[in-house]
């Protein structure tokens, strides 16, 4: 008995699954060139998410290093009280810092905070502090 496999609303069993790698196969030259074809977009992947990785790590470690004191940077104050996504918890009057803005990614500092510092959308903060999008930037 054939074991039905269900991927991306796609039934097939094992006979469908080689077929589609057989057509696959054909239509790039054959079976080299298609693991040739997915190495590459693997290792493309890869090194793209790395380069992403590492460009966040040092604008984090440069805005770290640079010792901004948060006495010169402007104060926002959280109106709502709730989690964001990336776990960040906050209650109304809560006191936090824009440190960096890159488009509609801003890193802010939350005042009395051991787990700083929090990526969050502009859009998301206006929602639910005094922070307006275009009044600040750093």
């Amino acid at each position: 008995m054939e074991k039905i496999i269900e991927v991306g609303g796609l039934n097939m069993g094992n006979l469908g699954w080689y077929q589609l790698i057989t057509t696959w196969s054909k239509k790039v030259g054959g079976p080299k060139n298609l693991l040739l074809l997915v190495a590459a977009g693997g290792y493309t992947i890869v090194r793209s998410v790395e380069a992403g990785g590492k460009k966040v790590y040092r604008l984090v470690k440069d805005k770290r290093k640079s010792g901004t004191p948060k006495s010169n940077l402007e104060s926002f104050i959280f109106t709502e009280n709730g989690i964001g996504e990336n776990g960040l918890s906050f209650s109304k009057g809560d006191k936090f810092f824009i440190v960096a803005i890159h488009d509609d990614a801003i890193l802010i500092e939350k005042e009395n905070d051991d787990n700083n510092p929090y990526f969050v959308s502009a859009k998301w903060l206006q929602t639910l502090s005094n922070y307006e999008i275009g009044k600040k930037e750093v």
